[in-house]
């Protein structure tokens, strides 16, 4: 192969490698992060210690209830306060926790259950279930007539009817890829530099190339924040989801970072082999003039 089809032929492969590498990444969140039951729980579960997720739960919780007992007007602040007090209060306990954890594990396994079938509709999670495991929980504790809580059949929708076929397409591309990307940006960028004229040239790029790669996802990381906070429904306290995003992006966070560091090590390694082979060109080659010259005299 002549040196000018191999030097734009490992071009184009390693800035293939460079740009399914963050896509990669992303696709492996989205399916092995997201997508499993398991690591989506221990990803939510510590929320539930977390001071703006125990606010925000708190204020819902008490609009829900203040809307259902009517007060007199001058009495609505004192109660309002009481009651979010309350709720406040029940946050900190073990009851809440198990809530928490089995209200996110049912909404997961809902939504997943969606988007790997194809039955049509919105996503419900009925929450019997949830408020079973609390009133079990507050019955241990031996808090009094936590018998009479009444286990009720109460929906709640998680996931509307018009989002679903366009989050289904979505997932089954990203269960795919999560696999194949990664693994074809490992195969083409060790081809590119297999193939080309100039290897540490090669393995140079490649890493600069990666890291570019991981700067990109780790900055589009940050605007996918911003825009999910300022997308937001008014009522929604932007702290709390605040918290919710940084929580399920952390893993992705910590492969871009990964990723640079990578990069950038491969990079100033070829950098530094480099320069280390220019230098010892020259000083090699007065050590062959003397040989030369003896050869000519002895001729």
């Amino acid at each position: 192969m002549p040196p000018r089809v191999r030097s734009a032929l490992s071009a184009v492969l390693i800035a293939l490698a460079c740009l399914l590498a963050p896509l990669g990444a992303l696709s492996a969140w989205a399916t092995y992060g997201l997508g499993d039951s398991e690591r989506y729980e221990a990803t939510m579960a510590p929320l539930a210690a977390d001071d703006d997720v125990r606010d925000a739960i708190a204020a819902g919780v008490t609009d829900d209830i203040l809307r259902e007992v009517h007060v007199r007007p001058r009495l609505q602040g004192p109660v309002n306060h009481f009651v979010r007090d309350a709720v406040r209060s029940f946050t900190e306990t073990e009851a809440y926790r198990t809530a928490w954890e089995a209200a996110n594990l049912a909404a997961h396994e809902a939504v997943m259950r969606a988007l790997r079938e194809d039955r049509e509709g919105a996503v419900t999670v009925d929450l019997a279930p949830v408020t079973e495991q609390v009133k079990r929980r507050l019955a241990d504790d031996h808090m009094p007539l936590a018998d009479r809580i009444p286990v009720e059949h109460t929906e709640i929708t998680v996931l509307e009817a018009e989002d679903l076929a366009r989050l289904r397409k979505g997932f089954h591309v990203l269960e795919v890829a999560g696999f194949w990307l990664p693994s074809a940006s490992v195969v083409f960028a060790a081809t590119g530099i297999v193939i080309a004229v100039r290897r540490r040239r090669a393995v140079l790029a490649t890493g600069l190339g990666t890291a570019l790669g991981a700067a990109l996802l780790g900055a589009a990381i940050t605007v996918g924040r911003r825009l999910t906070l300022d997308d937001l429904p008014p009522d929604v306290s932007r702290t709390a989801a605040g918290a919710v995003y940084d929580a399920l992006t952390e893993t992705l966070r910590f492969v871009s970072w990964l990723l640079l560091a990578m990069g950038l090590t491969v990079s100033l390694a070829a950098a530094l082999a480099r320069a280390y082979a220019r230098r010892r060109r020259p000083a090699e080659a007065p050590l062959q003039a003397p040989s030369e010259r003896s050869t000519h005299v002895g001729a």
